[in-house]
């Protein structure tokens, strides 16, 4: 059987390990419940000559192209038509989308089928507030123990998000953007505290895509990384947190103006009882 490329399971500081299938273009539109749609060809992104399980490479790569508007909200999917596309059983594409589901990226209709869901705001409020709880403490924590070499590679990876934003590649900035914080995990020897977050900054992701870079500017997402690593260079806890807390919560800014600019992709809001965004 021919060898394909897979995007690694872990993101790297480098920019060359910016996943090469990511479109460099972003679709906003939206397909109705029901309607037809031609999946993307996402068999590059699976490759049968490692030891990882095939079911979670199809969940990575059918989860990247939901993430970054390959499979826009309402596409609908089936079991058989993406085992045919990388001709397997389908016990592992139904694993990969019992994982979706509960990422909150697909949706089950009795009698009607399965279909990329629509965004939930209250959801993206309440992966944030997660996942600020989670890097907050490691990027203090990393502050303490970060090495010099560490330090390099972040810079680097700095570097390269000032290249993507340069040339526009919205696709390889993101990449980076993962990167750079996984590395801080790293710092700590504790990558744990990152897969812990994937599912629940699913729907962030989302946002964050859709946000770039007409309402979250490149620009400014690098200052904001500028100054997590500069936190992090001078070993101040305080700083690196408040650092990293500032630059999470862009998401509440952006989220009123990116769901109006976009209502196709998104849910009707449900106000959480306890505001998360204090």
């Amino acid at each position: 059987m021919p060898t394909k490329n897979v995007h690694a399971a872990k993101p790297s500081v480098s920019a060359n390990a910016t996943p090469g299938a990511a479109p460099r273009t972003r679709r906003r539109s939206s397909v109705q419940a029901g309607a037809r749609a031609t999946l993307p060809d996402l068999t590059a992104n699976v490759s049968f000559d490692t030891h990882e399980p095939i079911g979670k490479q199809i969940f990575r790569a059918l989860r990247q192209a939901i993430f970054v508007g390959q499979m826009v909200p309402g596409t609908p999917l089936s079991e058989k038509e993406v085992s045919d596309m990388f001709q397997v059983s389908r016990q592992p594409v139904r694993e990969a989308f019992i994982k979706l589901v509960e990422a909150g990226v697909l949706q089950v209709l009795p009698q009607r089928g399965t279909f990329v869901k629509r965004i939930s705001p209250r959801q993206v409020r309440e992966g944030r507030f997660i996942r600020e709880a989670i890097e907050t403490a490691v990027v203090r924590k990393a502050a303490v123990s970060i090495t010099d070499a560490q330090l390099q590679a972040l810079a680097d990876n700095l570097r390269d998000q000032k290249l993507a934003a340069k040339s526009n590649d919205t696709a390889a900035f993101l990449a980076l953007d993962e990167a750079f914080h996984y590395a801080i995990a790293q710092a700590i020897d504790c990558t744990a505290a990152w897969e812990t977050i994937q599912d629940i900054k699913a729907q962030m992701d989302r946002v964050r895509y859709l946000s770039l870079p007409d309402v979250s500017p490149l620009d400014l997402l690098i200052k904001q990384h500028a100054k997590i690593l500069a936190g992090l260079r001078a070993h101040d806890p305080a700083a690196a947190e408040d650092a990293m807390r500032r630059h999470l919560r862009e998401i509440l800014t952006s989220l009123g103006p990116i769901a109006e600019r976009n209502p196709a992709w998104f849910e009707a809001d449900e106000p959480e009882r306890v505001p998360l965004s204090i």
